[in-house]
């Protein structure tokens, strides 16, 4: 089953930044999560626009950009500068969703909308023709390292038959507590894009676990 697996930094050795991209560069990975925080739409603050430049230079694969952040529409220029592939905003943080993803697109890049564990699928309805992708949080965003959220299966199915209603081309990916145990019914829910961080970074060979996760079928 093919799949796009995107592994997230938050949980990487930002002492050895650019050792863990080279990693990520000659890995199975498809695409390199970077979890934008402002500590004000979520509880933590991580990195900004610089630190997605830096990256950007080192990088040889897709950077997949997600805004966890107030007004993410103030940004959007600067993350096509610094070299998102995709951007994420939140559906929960934009008083004007579809300008947003006008913008994002205008600006080069693909355009996502997460979605937090409360909200519902059908929120989405007149949207979900406009993006390419969704990112359905399996946790509340914030922090790395929670447990996944299990009703979480049922709400990708219901995501599916949105997009597929809507003949709409739009991704599903997944972000949160997901490790090797969850990954087979994610992808058979239909989930197009797997976001994994702890448990690629804080197992012995993140390498190899990437490989692993690559082998689900």
């Amino acid at each position: 089953m093919s799949f796009i697996l995107s592994p997230s930094i938050l949980n990487s050795d930002f002492a050895n930044l650019g050792r863990e991209i080279e990693m990520l560069n000659s890995s199975d990975a498809d695409w390199i999560h970077l979890d934008i925080m402002d500590g004000i739409f979520v509880p933590n603050i991580t990195i900004g626009q610089p630190i997605v430049e830096t990256i950007r230079a080192i990088a040889t694969k897709p950077l997949d950009v997600h805004l966890m952040i107030i007004n993410p529409y103030r940004f959007i220029e600067d993350f096509a500068k610094a070299g998102a592939y995709m951007l994420t905003v939140h559906y929960e943080a934009c008083n004007h969703l579809h300008r947003t993803v006008e913008n994002i697109k205008l600006n080069g890049m693909k355009a996502g909308i997460a979605i937090n564990p409360h909200t519902p699928v059908n929120i989405l309805e007149e949207i979900i023709s406009d993006v390419d992708l969704v990112l359905n949080m399996t946790v509340n965003p914030g922090f790395g390292g929670q447990k996944f959220i299990e009703s979480s299966y049922d709400k990708i199915k219901r995501l599916k038959e949105l997009i597929l209603r809507k003949n709409s081309k739009a991704l599903i990916e997944v972000d949160g507590g997901i490790d090797l145990s969850h990954s087979k019914k994610l992808l058979d829910s239909g989930v197009d894009v797997v976001v994994v961080g702890s448990a690629i970074f804080k197992s012995k060979s993140p390498a190899e676990t990437i490989k692993k996760f690559k082998r689900i079928s």
